[in-house]
């Protein structure tokens, strides 16, 4: 009778087990792909709460990694491309499903943009250590928010001018798909704390504008 109560007991742990397992698989997201999501980017990154925001939205099952530098570059000559910094090893290591891009507001500078003919080749290099990756991540490419009035020498005109269609012409030539916050915000100089970080509310409306973007590019 003991060994009939144990044998009980082994068979009651296995269907909760399995059970449990179960409920799991059928408690996962749609979107398996958003379960290891890098937020790669400069300080509109690394310094407001739209990585936190877009963890909400997308929900428990997904982790979001917020792996941005203030102050970062596309453009290589810079005094601090995004490319050899320790947060683009702590992204490939944190190997993401999928991979969002948010840089060149600070190639918009005065200081980098004299170099933006190197722009569309050295964003191409970013790109290329993601592409590599066993995990074999989606990778969006997104055009930054607007620039205001501001104090930290980043230029507007430049952004628009010249940084943003080569946003585009490297989401052409390499296939990827682009969101645009810029055409978001434009509109909404109020939803900025300095004229180049977004404050709270402008925070969640590029994280709302990104995950409608990846969810309805995973339905189709």
């Amino acid at each position: 009778m003991k060994g009939l109560g144990a044998i009980s007991i082994i068979l009651i742990l296995s269907i909760a087990l399995a059970a449990a397992v179960y409920v799991e698989a059928v408690d996962q997201p749609h979107f398996p792909e958003f379960y290891r999501v890098a937020c790669v980017g400069d300080s509109i990154t690394q310094i407001t709460s739209y990585p936190n925001d877009l963890q909400t939205l997308l929900g428990s099952k997904s982790t979001v990694g917020n792996f941005g530098v203030s102050g970062s570059t596309v453009i290589l000559t810079s005094p601090k491309p995004y490319m050899y910094e320790d947060a683009l090893q702590g992204a490939i290591q944190f190997k993401p499903t999928t991979v969002i891009i948010m840089l060149g507001t600070n190639d918009a500078r005065s200081d980098v943009y004299f170099s933006i003919d190197r722009f569309v080749n050295d964003y191409k290099q970013i790109i290329s250590q993601f592409q590599s990756l066993k995990s074999k991540p989606r990778i969006f490419l997104v055009i930054p928010p607007p620039v205001f009035n501001n104090t930290i020498n980043i230029n507007g005109a430049d952004l628009v001018s010249g940084v943003d269609p080569r946003i585009e012409q490297v989401a052409n030539e390499t296939g990827l798909p682009l969101i645009n916050v810029y055409a978001q915000l434009l509109n909404h100089p109020d939803y900025f704390l300095d004229g180049v970080h977004p404050n709270n509310e402008g925070a969640q409306v590029i994280a709302n504008t990104i995950y409608q973007q990846i969810t309805s590019s995973q339905e189709t």
